[in-house]
């Protein structure tokens, strides 16, 4: 799955309520293509226009029982803002492409289904 958003994160914050929409649409197509045989995910996350010096590519990776749920469950523990944030800060778009991680314009997402005997983490894309 590829999904590459237009237009900034403050439209889809102020159309859908959340900047997140990427990310949770990016979620739903994986969902979609869950299949039992399945043995591994990934999502990596491309910010655009950062600047020099600036993280803009993050991913993660699983091949645990339930891969899709496990890497998303990993990606969303960086949107807990109980840990002394300000909700509000959490939910502006400038700030969260500034310091969180997978809040970015170009989302891919990958599932695993064995072709042959080995299936480490190695082998699990992106």
């Amino acid at each position: 799955v590829l999904i590459r958003l237009l237009k900034p994160l403050e439209y889809y914050a102020e159309k859908y309520g959340t900047w997140r929409y990427g990310l949770n649409k990016l979620y739903l197509l994986m969902e979609k293509q869950h299949n039992r045989g399945q043995d591994g995910a990934g999502v990596v996350n491309l910010k655009l226009d950062q600047p020099a010096g600036k993280k803009y590519l993050f991913r993660e990776r699983s091949n645990l029982s339930n891969p899709i749920q496990d890497v998303f469950a990993r990606i969303f523990k960086h949107f807990a803002y109980d840990d002394g944030h300000n909700h509000e800060l959490f939910c502006n778009p400038a700030w969260a492409k500034e310091n969180l991680p997978f809040a970015g314009e170009l989302y891919l997402g990958h599932l695993r289904y064995g072709t042959f005997g080995n299936s480490s983490l190695d082998y699990v894309h992106p």
